[in-house]
C-alpha cells in the first residue's frame, strides 16, 4: 500500500510548459504516472509528451476527478497556482517550486487548512510509493528511480530532496525496500511536517518503520519528538541527523533557508537529546542506517 498517491491518482502539472515541468511530465509519464493535464496561461491547445495543456483549470474536461497538482511555476505565482488547485478542490498539492516568498506560503497554508487540501513543499523534490505513484521531480529520470527505490515497508520523510534518493539507495542496495518516500521541503514553513504525516504511516499497514533525515535549523524535530513522548508510535522511528558540525561551528550557513538556529533551538545536539529520550532510535553515522532498521523492523 502507500500514503497520499497510488496507482490510480490523477495528477496535473500547474507550469507544464516550462523547463522543469517539461522534464517533470516526461519523466513521471515514464515512471508509469496519470497525468491527465497540464497548465500553463495562454499556451492552452498544445501538449507535452501527449499531455493536453490548458490555460486555467477550470478548462479541462476530465470526467473523473484530479487527484493532485504538481506546481512549478515562477515563485511570484506560486500563490495564484495553488489558489486556483484548491478551489478546484484539488485536495493533494506538490509545490516543487524554490524561493516562495514566506507570507505566500502562510496564505497558501491557511486556505489549505480552511479547505482540507494537503500540502507537500514548498521547495520539495515530491513523493514516491516505488512501483505505484511519483509525484514530482524526485529520483530523477523513470531508469534511475527504478533502480534506486524498490518497494518495501520503510517510509521515509526527508527534510532534504537529494538525501531521500540518497537514503533510499542505502537501503535498497542492502535489500530493504520503501513504502512511501517524501521530500517535504527544505523552506522555513513547509505545508507538511513530521506531526502531520507521522499518523499516515501509522494508518498504512504495509509501513513497518519510519526513517526520518533531519537538518539543523527549526523545531521540528524537537516537536515530533515531544508527540511521540506524549503519544507513542507503533513505529519504530529511525533519525538520522546531518550537520552536527554546524554546532561547532558559529555562524556557518547551512545549505537549506530552514537552518535557523535560534540559542539551544534547532542545534543538531538538542534534536538529537530530545528524540534519545522520546524513544526515537538515532543513527550516529549514515552507514548504520540500514542494519538500525534491520534490527527493529
Amino acid at each position: 500500500m502507500s500514503i497520499l498517491a497510488g496507482e490510480r491518482t490523477k495528477i496535473i502539472v500547474q507550469g507544464i510548459t516550462g523547463r522543469e515541468g517539461t522534464i517533470l511530465a516526461k519523466d513521471s509519464l515514464d515512471y508509469g504516472a496519470t497525468i491527465v493535464g497540464g497548465t500553463s496561461p495562454g499556451k492552452g491547445g498544445r501538449d507535452i509528451y501527449g499531455v493536453p495543456v490548458y490555460d486555467c483549470i477550470r478548462q479541462m474536461n476530465n470526467k473523473d476527478r484530479i487527484d493532485a497538482s504538481i506546481v512549478v511555476v515562477p515563485p511570484a505565482f506560486v500563490k495564484d497556482a495553488v489558489f486556483e488547485a484548491i478551489d478546484n478542490e484539488i485536495e493533494l498539492i506538490v509545490i516543487v517550486t524554490e524561493r516562495v516568498p514566506r507570507r505566500d506560503t502562510v496564505e497558501i497554508l491557511c486556505l489549505a487548512k480552511e479547505r482540507g487540501a494537503r500540502i507537500i513543499g514548498p521547495n520539495s523534490l515530491g513523493l514516491i510509493s516505488p512501483g505505484k505513484a511519483k509525484l514530482g521531480m524526485i529520483g530523477g529520470p523513470a531508469e534511475d528511480v527504478r533502480k534506486t527505490y524498490q518497494t518495501g515497508g520503510v517510509g521515509i520523510i526527508s527534510r532534504s530532496g537529494g538525501m531521500t534518493t540518497e537514503i533510499a539507495f542505502s537501503l535498497t542496495i542492502n535489500g530493504i525496500g520503501q513504502s512511501t518516500c517524501i521530500s517535504i521541503g527544505g523552506d522555513p514553513i513547509v505545508g507538511s511536517t513530521f506531526i502531520d504525516l507521522l499518523p499516515l504511516y501509522e494508518k498504512d499497514p504495509w509501513t513497518k518503520a519510519l526513517l526520518l533525515f533531519c537538518e539543523p535549523g527549526g523545531t521540528m524535530e524537537e516537536d515530533l519528538a515531544e508527540y511521540v513522548a506524549e503519544n507513542g508510535s507503533r513505529l519504530p522511528i529511525i533519525a538520522f541527523v546531518a550537520g552536527r558540525f554546524a554546532d561547532k561551528m558559529p555562524g556557518i550557513r547551512f545549505g537549506h533557508a530552514a537552518s535557523i538556529v535560534e540559542g539551544e533551538k534547532g542545534r543538531t545536539k538538542e534534536k538529537i537529546r530530545r528524540f534519545k529520550r522520546s524513544g526515537i532510535l538515532v543513527a550516529e553515522d549514515f552507514s548504520e542506517i540500514p542494519s538500525l532498521i534491520r534490527e527493529n523492523i
